[in-house]
């Protein structure tokens, strides 16, 4: 599975969020994805790299349809997804 900024992916919960970019600690050098929700007020969250790309852990999840953490959307635009962010 390839990661692509700027697209959207949905969580295995459920919730659909927009990857922004890859970024890296600035002590660790840990990869990064820094990724916005799709509802709500918006929030910004980052995980790890190796995580974000990981598979749904069937053991502690064994009725998840979905193979991986995160799963790339066919969507070309959030329009219709997201909340409006309050001021």
């Amino acid at each position: 599975m390839q990661l692509i900024p700027g697209r959207i992916y949905k969580h295995f919960k459920g919730d659909l969020y927009l990857v922004e970019d890859v970024v890296y600690h600035s002590e660790t050098k840990e990869k990064l994805v820094l990724y916005r929700a799709l509802y709500g007020s918006g929030k910004r969250y980052v995980r790890p790299y190796e995580m974000f790309m990981s598979k749904v852990d069937r053991e502690k999840y064994p009725n998840v349809e979905q193979e991986y953490r995160f799963q790339l959307q066919d969507r070309e635009s959030v329009a219709g997804f997201v909340e409006p962010r309050e001021k």
